[in-house]
């Protein structure tokens, strides 16, 4: 005669477990019963919930008499390419949905439901997750390999969702996933969770990264977010607003968002009827709700706070998902899992691509992997047409979810119309070590079937699918085994999408930021059209302007926003490191070709030596526009606490005007030494070398702009194609300048740096300018370590000592 067993062998409540009791309850229960008793003090709040152990999933198996059939239909499965796996996995799976639950478990969970209703005073609608006892560990997450169900009520439904979350255990997804892992397919348990739902159907929802998920970087905490139950995210379904917030500051009590992107979220997903316990429907997120974003700075920052307190609790980057009840407007934690793919790599061992060639964008998104791969293109609409993808095509779809995991591993690439950077092609994309483009719109359209197609994911954060087959540079290096050189080197950057994958580079910081390369690209508008929106004449410039600032009342806030957020990606990718922010140096034919810009631009004969770099800052013309950019640095300095950022003044044809951009940058809040601000100038004129002491007085530092001081000495207008032969940065006349300013820079006291480009193609420039004194000397990102090879082969020459090697990995 049997006994049953007592019911909390069943049965576990999220107060009752942690992470101790893994093999229990799984690997998401411990984790979320962990946050529930151990968090709880510090106002993490996680939904109450009880969890049905791995127990009843063995009795499951045993009262049924399954685990012999299905270790016999498991030792018939290919295990060289998994031809059979579909059949094999249907016939486990239809054993598994003929058996019943044992009665006793049937029992234990009525009455746990039973007792959260009655606590509740009336019926509860749950969410239902497997929680694999191989689940959420630091090296497999098995995330999204079982199923979960949302939305439901009543005991008859939770029976028939836990049942279904047993059979799960067995989907051909988390068949392979355990084989590629080495897990035995009998000794993996499956306990289910059963969660209060929280009213994100009529809030939000969203994951949390504690590091930047595509570089590993980890000063950052990714969140992003939709409308509706999160499972859109996860799915990859819509493309979700994205908030980076800066660790450190945050820890300071500064004003830490870095940066916001506005995704389209063009789905939500609510209550079936929009009633409790009637499953799930996908719907068109109304128009007005798509450019709206999803959370508010300070749930923002809140989730920030309760990801840094998870994350220092589990003592590693946690994997977290989130959600906002649309009723009571409170925030939840739903689920933490370690970070399982940056942490098994160094970001210090890198891979650099490089593209040699072009050729025709047919579609662009978000970029995943830093990689370039070529390969014949497959549209495929859904899982079952896998048999089309041959090893090392590239898989062009809609979307993914985990029923294409076995598909994806065939993949020399992924690109899908929708998904963001966390949703479940970007994340297989990093398991498998894939260059992906998700988020890519109309790729299915805009890419035949067959095509021949270049993937490019090493140009930061946009990914780029061209035609045809390009062709590409590829070197590798471990980073960590570069050795430094006296003089300082340092990077020239433009691009924030790139500043996370390059902090990682040996660079003693940033010696020039360029602004032009934000404004062109992320405001896109002139800032005087912003200052005067209002009484602009150009009717079409100012409905453009109008559309891209919808969210912006305060046109020039749009501006100052989105210049802070550029220049703050940067500085806090190289905090505490110096980034030297160049102030905006755009001619006027460019600044013209700006939103709204011919309205405010002279016509020149030469843009070259015209109104340009400083004479601009103080002149009527543009000095407001200039407040809005150092409104944006101000921002960036004092309320978001990175100071490492130094100012640059381009092109300054005075000593005396010189000292009206200073005063003008005081008067806008930019004043010389407080809060450590330092100021420098780019020598690039003449008159800054044969007046350098004078200019020594008004500035904190020179930085050698070869390019303009090249063509300056030499008369040359470095864009006129008829007498660009005469051009030479390494000629006579150009380095006795530059000599004369190290020395005269010295003498005064002040450091004095070089950006150009000839230090890491000219060995014997780098000498020269070592020998000079140099005090640093900024390279592009693809010429950083040619550059420090030079200068380490200078130095060893003028100490007459062995050369120190840069090894390629």
């Amino acid at each position: 005669m049997t006994t049953s067993p007592s019911p909390d062998v069943y049965i576990r409540t999220f107060s009752s477990v942690g992470l101790a009791d893994l093999k229990i309850v799984g690997g998401k229960n411990a984790s979320l019963g962990e946050m529930f008793t151990q968090l709880a003090a510090a106002g993490v709040r996680v939904p109450n919930g009880f969890a049905i152990t791995a127990q009843a999933y063995w009795d499951f198996l045993d009262q049924n008499q399954l685990r012999e059939p299905v270790g016999k239909l498991l030792v018939g499965l290919n295990r060289q390419n998994f031809s059979n796996l579909k059949e094999i996995g249907a016939a486990i799976r239809a054993l598994l949905q003929r058996a019943s639950l044992p009665p006793a478990v049937v029992k234990s969970i009525r009455d746990a439901y039973a007792q959260m209703t009655a606590k509740a005073g009336q019926p509860v609608c749950v969410a239902v997750r497997s929680s694999a006892t191989a689940e959420d560990l630091p090296t497999a997450s098995f995330a999204g390999q079982h199923e979960s169900y949302l939305n439901v009520a009543g005991p008859e439904t939770l029976l028939a969702s836990v049942a279904k979350c047993f059979v799960s255990l067995f989907n051909d997804r988390a068949i392979k996933y355990r084989e590629d892992n080495a897990f035995p397919h009998l000794s993996v348990g499956l306990s289910v969770g059963v969660q209060e739902m929280v009213r994100a159907d009529l809030g939000a929802a969203g994951v949390i990264f504690t590091l930047e998920p595509e570089t590993g970087f980890t000063d950052i905490v990714l969140i992003t977010g939709s409308w509706g139950l999160g499972e859109n995210i996860v799915q990859g379904a819509i493309n979700p607003d994205e908030f980076y917030v800066f660790k450190p500051t945050f820890r300071k009590g500064k004003s830490a968002i870095v940066r916001r992107r506005l995704g389209s979220k063009a789905k939500t997903m609510g209550y079936a009827q929009g009633i409790a316990g009637t499953g799930t429907v996908n719907c068109d997120t109304p128009p007005e709700r798509q450019v709206e974003y999803v959370l508010a700075d300070q749930e923002i920052l809140l989730l920030t706070k309760w990801a840094l307190t998870i994350e220092e609790h589990y003592h590693q980057p946690m994997d977290i998902e989130w959600a906002k009840d649309g009723i009571t407007g409170q925030l939840f934690i739903v689920q933490a899992r370690p970070e399982t793919v940056q942490q098994s790599r160094s970001p210090y061992v890198s891979k650099d691509f490089r593209l040699t060639s072009t050729g025709k964008v047919l579609a662009e998104g978000s970029a995943i992997g830093g990689r370039i791969v070529s390969g014949i293109a497959r549209i495929l609409h859904d899982a079952s047409q896998s048999d089309k993808l041959l090893p090392g095509d590239v898989l062009v779809t809609e979307i993914t979810n985990p029923d294409w995991d076995v598909i994806m591993k065939r993949a020399s690439a992924i690109v899908t119309n929708r998904g963001g950077r966390t949703s479940h092609a970007a994340i297989v994309a990093r398991e498998l070590g894939l260059a992906a483009v998700v988020g890519a719109t109309d790729a299915t359209q805009k890419i035949r079937d067959g095509q021949v197609v270049t993937i490019c994911c090493s140009q930061g954060e946009k990914g780029v699918i061209y035609d045809g087959k390009l062709t590409w540079e590829e070197k590798a290096y471990d980073y960590r085994n570069i050795p430094q050189p006296h003089t300082h080197p340092m990077l020239i950057t433009a691009d924030p999408d790139q500043a996370f994958r390059l902090s990682f580079l040996p660079s003693a910081g940033v010696g020039l930021m360029r602004l032009e390369f934000a404004i062109s690209d992320a405001i896109r508008i002139h800032p005087m059209a912003l200052v005067k929106f209002k009484t602009m004449k150009d009717a079409v410039a100012k409905a453009e302007i109008a559309a891209l600032t919808r969210q912006f009342p305060d046109k020039e806030r749009f501006f100052v926003e989105k210049l802070a957020e550029a220049v703050a990606t940067t500085a806090c990718a190289f905090y505490p490191r110096p980034v030297i922010v160049r102030m905006s140096d755009f001619k006027t034919n460019e600044y013209a070709n700006l939103i709204g810009g011919r309205e405010f631009e002279p016509l020149e004969e030469n843009p070259m030596i015209g109104f340009r770099g400083a004479s601009r800052y103080y002149d009527d013309r543009y000095r407001e526009g200039f407040r809005l950019e150092c409104e944006a640095i101000r921002f960036v300095r004092n309320e978001m606490g990175l100071s490492n950022v130094k100012l640059m003044i381009p092109f300054c044809r005075t000593v005396v005007e010189g000292k009206k951009v200073v005063a003008t940058m005081a008067d806008y809040g930019l004043r010389q030494g407080e809060n450590g601000l330092e100021i420098y100038v780019m020598a690039e004129i003449p008159s800054n070398i044969i007046l350098a002491e004078q200019f020594a007085a008004v500035f904190n530092g020179f930085s050698i702009g070869s390019n303009d001081l090249t063509q300056l000495t030499l008369g040359i207008d470095r864009d006129n194609a008829t007498i660009s032969h005469l051009f030479n940065e390494k000629d006579e006349a150009a380095k006795t300048l530059i000599a004369q300013l190290i020395t005269k820079a010295k003498r005064a006291g002040v450091p004095v740096g070089l950006c150009g480009q000839a230090p890491s193609d000219f060995p014997d420039y780098a000498k020269f300018l070592v020998g000079c004194g140099i005090d640093s000397i900024s390279f592009n990102s693809d010429a950083l370590i040619k550059g420090i090879q030079n200068m380490l082969l200078a130095e060893a020459e003028l100490r007459k000592a062995p050369p120190v090697p840069v090894l390629v990995v």
